[in-house]
């Protein structure tokens, strides 16, 4: 029907008229053919208003296509991209307080006009008229004391950036593997630092190695990453866009400089390229070994270019970490010397190291956290984590500079400032068995409080009768607002291993 050839499509059987069903001849009623419902492709719904529910369908075609084809290229995205509806949800996805980029456009000033610059936007990448801007580059402090370079680009270059890592990731969130947790949707640094603590626990892990790769961002090579996009993605328009943010160069104090490697920091799609890189360097590699040439067990969680191996031999982590170097070395990688360590740890590495006189385990930092080996009153061996020292001083650092800043300000404004960063800080550290370490967190910006309002006047300090009220007003109490890591994942996993 409709022009279609039967022999294409499964048809139902005839229908039988009502009036003719008695009859030894009855006569048949055909009705529209239709093809059988099982394992076929969610269709493009038809929506009378434009919306997300449209962005959606589209985008569970391509995760469908994506799942149906693994490990082949898939030719036709580019639509998904310039499509008006995709760009106007990357809009609203961005950041509307994030500083502008070269073209000094700020969010709220490119949503005046919205719907015409959308067009004009979907039109431009349509015919090949997009051209990238330089990335402005700005630099931000880190914990350690060193200054981290952060790109800006320029609105419409994140806008473009985000419809495409939507994209994209309908078509690589079927490919990556479970282990990795870096800017994936769905996941989050909690979810990787709960997947640790139960691998740790719950296996025969005695060596762990924590490894970070010495300036990984900066280090990516634009040759090898064109070529692991490749590997999925076939139309050539959208590897194009990926290479025109490859080589806008960025922008600083007035001059463009190119690079041959690297991704800036702060683009949209920045972190995606960087997990597709260790795709493809890391994560295959490292499953492939711990499946054909490990005897004992391994679990792996990565968190960007953070990552976490246990082993439960040593001489399997030591040739590991050798063949690893290797395989860096060919993608113009390098594991970073001060921050790669092998260290004993795990439930039989106290007992272990007491016989040999070699006092308590050793401890690691992974995403914030110090992990140590610690026993439940019960007894039984446990993964504790406490706010790294070196966060928590920096953090202390600080704040107090720019409570120093704030002297003069109403006491009302300073504490909902000081309750809003008290918040923020418990969302992430309050861990259970981290307790002790954000109560400290709030004791110490009482005290930096104090002081800065008792040098606001010459007359005299403030009494600790008026400062607790005014703690009590405006500073929450230290609160845990994260689950154990078990009952996490076994609500999250459903089932099924998170880092298997």
């Amino acid at each position: 029907m409709n022009g279609r050839r039967k022999s294409d499509r499964s048809v139902v059987p005839a229908k039988l008229s009502n009036k003719d069903a008695d009859k030894p001849t009855a006569s048949a009623e055909r009705v529209e053919e239709r093809d059988l419902a099982k394992e076929n492709p969610r269709r493009q719904n038809t929506h009378r208003t434009q919306g997300r529910a449209r962005v959606h369908s589209a985008l569970e075609r391509v995760r469908h296509a994506a799942r149906k084809e693994k490990g082949k290229q898939l030719t036709s995205l580019m639509h998904h991209v310039y499509a008006v509806d995709t760009l106007r949800e990357a809009y609203f996805r961005l950041n509307r307080q994030a500083a502008p980029g070269v073209d000094g456009v700020t969010w709220h000033e490119y949503g005046e006009r919205l719907e015409v610059n959308l067009q004009d936007l979907s039109a431009r990448l349509r015919q090949g008229g997009y051209r990238a801007r330089p990335v402005r580059r700005r630099y931000i402090p880190k914990a350690d004391g060193r200054q981290r370079p952060l790109g800006v680009p320029a609105l419409e270059d994140k806008l473009v950036q985000a419809a495409t890592t939507m994209v994209l990731n309908a078509v690589y969130e079927v490919d990556f593997l479970g282990f990795s947790y870096g800017f994936r949707p769905g996941r989050s640094q909690h979810d990787a630092l709960d997947a640790l603590c139960v691998c740790i626990e719950r296996s025969n892990v005695s060596w762990v190695l924590d490894a970070d790769i010495r300036g990984f961002f900066d280090a990516i090579n634009h040759d090898w990453l064109v070529k692991f996009v490749e590997h999925r993605i076939g139309d050539r328009r959208v590897v194009r866009l990926i290479q025109k943010w490859l080589k806008a160069g960025v922008l600083e104090d007035g001059e463009r400089i190119r690079s041959e490697e690297g991704t800036p920091q702060g683009g949209s799609i920045s972190p995606l390229l960087a997990n597709i890189y260790l795709h493809y360097v890391f994560d295959l590699w490292a499953h492939h070994v711990r499946r054909r040439h490990c005897r004992g067990d391994v679990r792996i969680v990565r968190y960007a270019d953070d990552f976490v191996v246990g082993f439960e031999h040593r001489d399997e982590a030591e040739r590991f970490v050798e063949a690893l170097k290797e395989r860096f070395a060919k993608f113009g990688l390098e594991l970073h010397p001060d921050k790669t360590r092998l260290i004993e740890f795990g439930r039989y590495a106290a007992e272990r190291r007491r016989r040999r006189g070699q006092g308590r385990p050793e401890t690691f930092n992974f995403l914030g956290f110090t992990h140590l080996c610690g026993k439940s009153k019960a007894g039984m061996f446990r993964v504790e984590r406490h706010t790294m020292r070196q966060r928590l001083c920096a953090k202390l650092n600080e704040i107090a500079r720019e409570l120093k800043r704030r002297r003069h300000y109403p006491i009302p404004v300073v504490g909902a400032w000081l309750k809003s960063v008290l918040i923020g800080h418990y969302r992430y550290y309050g861990v259970p068995l981290n307790y002790w370490a954000i109560t400290r967190f709030r004791w110490r910006l009482t005290q930096l409080w104090h002081r800065q309002l008792c040098r606001r006047s010459q007359k005299g300090s403030i009494r600790w009768s008026r400062m607790e009220t005014i703690v009590g007003r405006w500073m929450p109490a230290a609160t845990i607002y994260h689950p154990f890591p078990g009952q996490r994942l076994r609500v999250s996993t459903q089932g099924r291993s998170p880092v298997r």
